[in-house]
């Protein structure tokens, strides 16, 4: 547990991991703060040279499924903000007479994605990123694969889930987060869209648990070269940011059976407000994505990775 400038611990036979400290809460019917709580020991250590990676200790993401990497599902909603929808538009705009299908959908956000109280509103675009094997933590590199056309941040506010024994998903928490994607790719065709997302992405450092505000959340977000800033701006997320209510985006996700199969853990992006690319900036090897939501916690920050070798062919065998 964070605890500035210290890293309180837990005892791991109450938390050997953070999946395992939800689903305590889940079955004893108890909140997630009071089984925290009641887990800590007196031993701390230093956070800052943990972050900074001069510690023996390393952070790693901070929930996924403990056992089953496969039995995480990573996902997003896209064009939930307008400066999202503006730079996708602009994408794929061939007449400024014409409204793109991005546009579109995120009018309709506009006009139907804050229902009223017991209401379904409209659904949104939805996304799927892969399972809990593209998850990297704060500090590891986000890879550019061979077949990539381009690796580019996505600064935005995920949210962590466990579906429980009777097939109720609990949210546990929220957490900084680069979606990051290919969207040299995606602005060849829109419908390149979802193989723009199967890409590794990042969360944390921390993960805000308990009453959590979900409203207003002021951040930045920055690009780094060679020690210095290339590129920053300030974003914002939250509901008052979006043209979704919370509740309507967690109901269009989890309306599904097939997102709701217990011990599941799902990661859920909630889409971002700008990203460097749709500034004109390509990023390249070597250069560190910062991304800052103080009211979530330190900034999470990740270098890109370029893989080096060709592109091969993958070829399939008959049995």
């Amino acid at each position: 547990m964070v605890e500035e400038p210290w890293l309180q611990l837990l005892q791991v036979s109450a938390a050997p991991t953070v999946y395992e400290l939800a689903l305590s809460a889940v079955e004893s019917g108890q909140s997630l703060t009071h089984i925290i709580q009641q887990a800590l020991v007196s031993e701390r250590i230093d956070y800052d040279s943990v972050y900074q990676g001069r510690s023996e200790w390393r952070l790693l993401v901070p929930f996924d499924h403990s056992q089953e990497p496969a039995r995480c599902l990573v996902s997003g909603t896209g064009l939930t903000h307008k400066a999202s929808a503006d730079n996708r538009s602009a994408m794929h705009d061939k007449s400024a007479a014409q409204i793109t299908d991005s546009m579109r959908m995120y009018q309709m956000g506009i006009e139907g994605g804050r229902p009223a109280p017991g209401h379904i509103g409209v659904q949104p675009e939805w996304f799927y990123k892969g399972s809990g094997t593209i998850l990297r933590a704060h500090g590891e590199p986000l890879d550019v694969p061979r077949y990539a056309r381009d690796g580019g941040e996505e600064p935005e506010i995920a949210a962590a889930y466990l579906i429980s024994e009777s097939g109720v998903p609990h949210r546990i928490g929220f957490a900084t987060a680069n979606e990051f994607s290919d969207h040299v790719m995606e602005k060849q065709n829109y419908l390149y869209l979802a193989p723009s997302k199967l890409r590794t992405c990042s969360i944390g450092p921390e993960l805000s648990v308990g009453d959590f505000p979900f409203d207003d959340l002021p951040g930045e977000v920055s690009i780094y070269r060679s020690g210095a800033t290339l590129w920053s701006k300030q974003i914002r997320s939250g509901e008052n940011n979006m043209c979704h209510s919370l509740a309507n985006l967690e109901h269009h996700h989890f309306k599904y059976a097939q997102h709701r199969r217990p011990g599941d853990a799902h990661i859920h992006f909630f889409g971002a407000s700008a990203f460097s690319f749709g500034e004109g900036l390509a990023l390249e090897d070597g250069d560190l994505m910062q991304v800052s939501f103080p009211a979530l916690g330190r900034p999470l920050r990740n270098p890109l990775r370029h893989e080096a070798s060709p592109e091969m062919l993958i070829s399939v065998r008959a049995l």
